[in-house]
Order: C-alpha cells, then structure tokens, then sequence
C-alpha cells in the first residue's frame, strides 16, 4: 500500500495556540541557534589507544625511564644507611642507573610471562614474587 498525504485533521482538539505556532514556525532558526551555541565535541581516543602508543615509543627511545635526580636522591639515601661517607661520580651514577632499570625491565618482562602463563592479561603482585622467586632474588 502506497503512503499518502494526510490531510488536517478536522476537529480542534490538534490544533496549536498562537504561541505554540510561532515556537514551530521558528524550528528552523531555534535549530540554527542550538547548533551555533553547542559546542564541538573534543576527539577522544578510545581507552587503551595511548598507553599502546607510549609502549611503542618507549620502545624505540634508549633514554632512561627514571628521573636522573630522584635516582640519584635515592642511592644517596641507601648509602648514608652505611658506615663509610660514599662519593658518587656521574658516570657511577649512570651505570647505576642503567643497570637497576634493565634489571626492573627485566623483572616485569618475566612477570609479564608469569601473568600470561595463568591465562591472564593483567599483571598482579603475586605475579611479581613468583618472577623473583624464580629468578633467585633474596629480598
């Protein structure tokens, strides 16, 4: 069956105040207005989209992934627990440096491993103590 045309109704009971009238006859320009007013929606990436993105820069980069001062705070702080008075040089600091963010690289590549062996995705604590448990570290 074919649309047709409908015409008007024929009793009152459709039909609009002069007000009502005038609010659909400027549809038109109130659509125009809410459009100018609403502003653009700022893009969004979906969830997971930039950490994969940090991954695969981290990946390429060779520069350290810690702070050079915090680090260096820090082995300072360890070595005052000692009774010698230890002067660091820079290049100490950086084998340092180098050497403990390959060991914890390391340590989350195998914890990692860990996680997927127990058919998860999600790396948890318990994952971590059994890469150092296996691994050996006395902590």
């Amino acid at each position: 069956m074919a649309r047709t045309k409908q015409g008007k109704p024929s009793n009152n009971k459709f039909s609009f105040s002069p007000e009502e009238q005038s609010m659909c006859n400027n549809s038109w320009e109130n659509k125009k207005n809410i459009q100018k007013n609403k502003q653009k929606k700022k893009h969004r990436f979906r969830p997971g989209t930039i950490s994969l993105k940090e991954i695969r820069q981290l990946q390429f980069t060779t520069n350290l992934l810690i702070r050079k001062l915090p680090f260096q705070r820090l082995v300072r702080q360890i070595s005052q627990n000692s009774e010698k008075e230890f002067r660091f040089s820079q290049s100490a600091m950086y084998a340092l440096q180098e050497a403990t963010e390959g060991f914890i690289v390391h340590l989350f590549e195998d914890a990692n491993l860990c996680s997927h062996h127990a058919k998860r995705v999600t790396l948890l604590t318990r994952d971590l103590y059994l890469a150092i448990r296996i691994q050996g570290i006395e902590y």
